[in-house]
């Protein structure tokens, strides 16, 4: 079977003013490609061979959102049409369809297409199901593309649904999806001082895992509470592999790049500088109205996903990052480069950074380092023992090869 992305991405055009068609127009060119290579490779929604059987006869509850795709046909329609008894739909940060705010409370409601009840995970108030909903279903089908980062909000509320289902004796089946950061592993391993909404796991910001990788880690580490666990593997995939999503896995990532910028340039929503949100090109640029000597600019405007924008409506000065190659973005790995370079730019001392980056970064030294006046290397450097010895941590649980 071809990846999933060669056969939906065709559907989009190339229109720069469209994010989601320019997200899909860059797929379509890398896939062209890879398409060859990866002839085989199947996500877990695409292997029904596996995971129909663990669902017959059984009430299904399904964690997902727009991403859950396979081939052309949503996970929640598949299951409908296979004659599976779904009983919920449970959505997580910016609800089923995608298309909420990063943070934005979303409401329960049904799903307009086939009348299932949505239990939102992201209403402000509800970080598991109430006890009645837990034991209207016998198991819980995980399907969410991730994008690896620890700070990326999925899997924290997969894992607060593990927990969940362990203390209601239901099983827990998970889809998986290939890491478009799967390739390599950086950045701080998470101070649980610092354990947040936006960080749940002792693990670096760039994890290099799968959703089920996860999974079996929080359990066998005990981190989540143990409950029957199925993970259904992604086929043919390796850990190396340039997988490229079919859509966009979150309203401010509209594109492939962005997605390989994103562990870098989301540390900036821990400081007074825009990464481009309320713009055509979030997490590829960065700037602020008082940045000097920058010949590009950008205004950061209201839109969908990004209905109040920091800096809204200031002419913000910056670098403009769409054009690097992503090979060169993947070797580089966290880079704090563009940070350093905003928080010198600027000269603000302890204005740059609000609270919030110890949530996103984990840890206490890498601000207290930059404002120092310490390089980059020189605060990789003192991550770097711990990074390897949580390669060595996660090995057990890994189901993909390297290469």
């Amino acid at each position: 079977m071809i990846m999933t992305a060669c056969l939906s991405a065709g559907r989009f055009h190339n229109d720069r003013s469209d994010p989601m068609k320019r997200f899909a127009l860059i797929a379509v060119m890398a896939l062209t490609l890879l398409c060859g290579h990866a002839r085989e490779l199947r996500e877990g929604a695409e292997r029904t061979d596996v995971y129909l059987p663990l669902l017959e006869g059984r009430r299904v509850a399904v964690l997902a959102n727009h991403t859950s795709l396979a081939g052309d046909e949503h996970l929640v329609d598949l299951l409908v049409r296979r004659g599976v008894d779904v009983v919920g739909i449970l959505s997580p940060e910016h609800g089923f369809r995608g298309t909420s705010d990063a943070g934005e409370k979303v409401g329960s409601t049904v799903d307009a297409k086939t009348g299932i009840a949505i239990w939102s995970l992201y209403d402000g108030r509800t970080l598991r199901p109430s006890d009645e909903r837990m034991r209207s279903f016998d198991v819980l089908l995980v399907d969410l593309q991730d994008v690896g980062l620890r700070f990326y909000t999925y899997y924290i509320s997969m894992l607060r649904m593990i927990d969940a289902c362990a203390d209601f004796g239901r099983s827990v089946v998970i889809l998986d999806r290939p890491n478009p950061n799967g390739m390599y592993v950086d950045g701080p391993v998470l101070d649980m001082r610092y354990k947040s909404g936006v960080g749940a796991l002792p693990i670096p910001v760039v994890h290099g895992m799968t959703l089920g990788e996860i999974a079996r880690m929080a359990i066998g580490e005990g981190w989540a509470k143990r409950a029957d666990l199925t993970v259904v593997p992604v086929e043919n995939y390796r850990r190396s592999m340039r997988y490229r999503l079919p859509v966009p896995p979150s309203p401010n990532l509209p594109t492939q790049h962005a997605v390989l910028l994103y562990p870098s340039l989301c540390l900036f929503e821990g400081t007074v500088v825009s990464l481009g949100r309320g713009t055509d090109f979030p997490f590829e640029v960065y700037g602020h109205p008082k940045m000097s000597g920058r010949d590009f600019s950008f205004t950061p405007e209201p839109r969908d996903g990004a209905k109040n924008p920091p800096l809204k409506g200031e002419l913000c000065y910056g670098v403009d990052l769409r054009g690097k190659d992503d090979e060169l973005i993947i070797s580089e790995g966290l880079n704090l480069e563009y940070l350093i370079d905003a928080y010198r730019d600027l000269d603000m001392g302890d204005a740059f950074f609000t609270p919030f980056f110890e949530k996103l970064i984990g840890v206490d030294y890498v601000r207290r380092m930059i404002e120092q006046g310490c390089g980059a290397d020189e605060i990789r450097a003192v991550w770097h023992d711990d990074v390897e010895a949580f390669k060595v941590r996660r090995r057990p649980y890994l189901l993909y090869d390297e290469k």
